[in-house]
């Protein structure tokens, strides 16, 4: 017991420091103290540490967890940073959102070798197949730990919030470390007791169900061959990608093909049915993952390379891996079952490989991307109208260039149609998610507010602009809505903004904010001003329950003609734990 105990400490205090460190590097991040890239940087390290600490530390012993996961944090890290550099700066490298799956891919795939190299060798088939169940089995177990605490959290929140206390608001405080640290130990303590359970974390349930897959799989790829001829591949729905439906058929045939062989011949199903099954699989395969080469090929060839199609040839190259390995393997006789799985450590060694790959300059994606699409722009295969400026904005340094080689194109007297393109598109660069055109939209949303929006005391401005400036710009549309929308019988907006001084002990006003949604529901919003910021706070009623609904809208209609009255809580609390009241 007392070792459990020790073990649930150490991997919480893990969690917790892993809570406390993204924030604190957040906070740096906000400050400016230290420059983007390398606050970007160290909190990819801290990510790939302590998610890999916390995933290995299991079957090795928290030590060499640790060992294990700073160099893999470290190389993730440095491939991620490296990547990053195609962007002008890390906010637009963010949206990259193919270089954090690579990075993924890459760390995920290292942890189970990671683990077994320091027991039986990285090549022992059956502890790699039994350490990546677990993996996958400990960390989803922790994260479900997680959210029901956070479930427990809400739940209280919304308990106390009946009588007039709050759980979220001083968690949530300032935005101060708790979530995280909360998170993190929760997280910690979770993989702790499935650590401690493994026994039960076995994956032949699943595999025997997975199993049961192997037929009925079999006879969908058999019957879509046979029809393929007749059919083609235009048959699919509108929308779908032939490509990614055609992976994701040979993703589904790896997966139980390796089920089926199992982790060795000693556990693998003995019946004929199954294996027979999992076998004429292996040997179909090539065509699914052919003809999703074919596919993505004749899309490249009509539009061209982007970051996703290169993203899904490396897949295909992957999938050709399998699909040759595996049918090497089902003519290989008796042993197919131990070639495939070394295929399988060969082929999880080669996503490794791709998924680093792809972070690298070797592999620019988004500079191949840009040549080829100005490759076909400038030999007249991609018409002006066509032209997809805001992809190139999206592409980084190399599209920055691009758009400016267009930009001198569109100056020469021939190039009207392009200067045009230009130009419209600079007039809408909102969707482009331009910062200075967003700060413009925001404003203007702003103004929306305060046309609509009626305030009490009318001459209250000042507060109001003040409050309302930490309103996020994807908000405020809710609001605007709420305002613009009359209250049921009453031909009013439905929404007021009421200022007062509700906190004595802080200097100026707060406000409260009654919204009327869609569903009929009053939504409240506290807002004020502490230690310098503007900040949100809920709202609760003396007798319990806010009033909501016809009662909500009558209250926002009364506020709408004339400011309430301010009035002194007629209570006295107790001076412990922050104030303790006691609400009529």
């Amino acid at each position: 017991m007392e070792d459990q105990m020790q073990r649930r400490g150490r991997l919480a205090l893990i969690g917790a420091v892993a809570g406390l460190s993204l924030w604190l590097l957040g906070q740096l991040g906000l400050r400016g103290d230290l420059p983007d890239r390398v606050i970007f940087f160290l909190s990819a390290l801290a990510v790939v540490f302590f998610g890999g600490t916390l995933a290995m530390a299991g079957p090795l012993t928290l030590r060499r967890a640790m060992a294990g996961a700073a160099p893999l944090a470290a190389a993730v890290a440095m491939l991620l940073l490296l990547a990053s550099l195609r962007y002008a700066g890390v906010a637009e490298f963010q949206f990259a959102a193919l270089s954090f799956v690579a990075a993924f891919v890459l760390s995920a795939l290292a942890l189970p070798f990671l683990i077994v190299a320091a027991g039986p060798g990285w090549r022992n088939y059956a502890a790699l197949f039994t350490e990546s169940w677990l993996i996958v089995v400990r960390v989803m177990l922790g994260w479900l730990f997680a959210g029901l605490i956070w479930g427990l959290i809400w739940l209280a929140d919304a308990l106390l919030g009946l009588v007039g206390l709050g759980v979220l608001d001083w968690l949530m405080a300032e935005g101060g470390p708790l979530p995280g640290i909360v998170t993190g130990v929760a997280l910690g303590v979770g993989i702790a007791v499935a650590t401690e359970n493994v026994d039960l974390l076995s994956p032949d349930l699943v595999l025997r169900l997975l199993r049961l897959l192997a037929l009925p799989l079999l006879i969908v790829m058999a019957v879509f061959l046979v029809a393929l001829p007749v059919q083609g591949l235009s048959a699919l729905p509108e929308g779908i990608s032939a490509t990614v439906t055609l992976l994701v058929l040979a993703a589904g045939a790896v997966t139980l093909i390796s089920a089926v062989v199992e982790r060795d011949d000693a556990t693998a199903p003995i019946g004929a049915v199954i294996p027979r099954a999992a076998r004429v699989m292996a040997v179909l395969l090539p065509l699914p993952v052919a003809l999703a080469g074919w596919a993505l090929w004749l899309r490249v060839d009509q539009h061209g390379w982007t970051p996703g199609r290169l993203f899904g040839a490396l897949l295909v190259v992957l999938a050709a891996g399998y699909a040759l390995l595996y049918l090497r393997a089902a003519l290989s006789g008796a042993r197919w079952r131990h070639q495939v799985r070394r295929a399988n450590v060969a082929m999880a060694a080669a996503g490794m490989a791709f998924a680093a790959l792809w972070l690298t300059p070797a592999l620019n994606a988004e500079a191949i991307s840009t040549r080829s699409q100005m490759a076909r722009f400038e030999s007249g295969r991609l018409p002006v109208p066509e032209l997809d400026l805001a992809a190139l904005e999206a592409w980084g340094r190399p599209g920055a260039v691009a758009l400016d080689r267009l930009a001198t194109l569109a100056l020469e007297p021939e190039q009207t149609a392009l200067a045009d393109r230009l130009a419209a598109h600079a007039a809408g660069r909102v969707e482009s998610g331009d910062p200075a055109v967003a700060t413009q939209q925001a404003e203007a949303l702003l103004a929306d507010l305060r046309q609509v929006m009626p305030l009490q005391p009318a001459t209250a401005t000042a507060t109001r602009d003040m409050l309302l400036a930490a309103i996020p710009a994807m908000e405020l549309q809710s609001w605007i809505d709420a305002c613009r929308t009359d209250l049921p019988g009453w031909d009013r907006p439905g929404c007021v903004f009421v200022v007062a001084d509700l906190w004595p002990d802080e200097p100026g006003e707060e406000a409260l904010v009654l919204l009327r949604e869609a569903s009929g529901f009053i939504r409240y919003e506290g807002l004020g001003m502490r230690a310098g910021e503007v900040q949100r706070r809920s709202v609760a009623a003396m007798s319990g329950l806010l009033p909501d609904q016809a009662e909500g809208e009558a209250l926002i209609a009364a506020l709408q003609d004339a400011p309430a009255p301010v009035a002194p809580t007629p209570l006295n609390m107790l001076g412990a734990a922050g104030g303790l009241l006691l609400l009529p």
